[in-house]
């Protein structure tokens, strides 16, 4: 499994609102893709402004196949409205253990 980490930080607390709103929607794309295995957005609670967005996938071929999907770019470009122009410092990472809610149902 492989984790996607990027960072974001929007323009103000109303762009924050519409970025976790169009975020939440993007869930079901990503859901409809080979290979995923679950997404969170956190935010820093020192910054309310910036978020964190953490992707799980099978493979890193399953990432990129989704993002070659024609509806990616659409999706981008309507959060995108809502962040700062930064370099969103993505990474992919190799999960490498994993401890699973042990409240969670089997």
């Amino acid at each position: 499994m492989i984790l996607v980490l990027s960072h974001a930080w929007t323009l103000d607390l109303a762009h924050a609102a519409a970025y976790v709103a169009l975020t939440d929607e993007f869930g079901a794309f990503h859901a409809a893709q080979p290979g995923f295995r679950g997404r969170r957005l956190v935010r820093d609670r020192a910054d309310p402004l910036h978020f964190v967005n953490l992707r799980w996938w099978d493979r890193a071929e399953d990432y990129e196949a989704m993002v070659r999907d024609p509806a990616y770019p659409g999706w981008i470009a309507l959060l995108s409205e809502h962040v700062q122009p930064r370099d969103p410092a993505k990474a992919v990472m190799d999960v490498e253990v994993e401890h699973a809610d042990p409240r969670a149902p089997a």
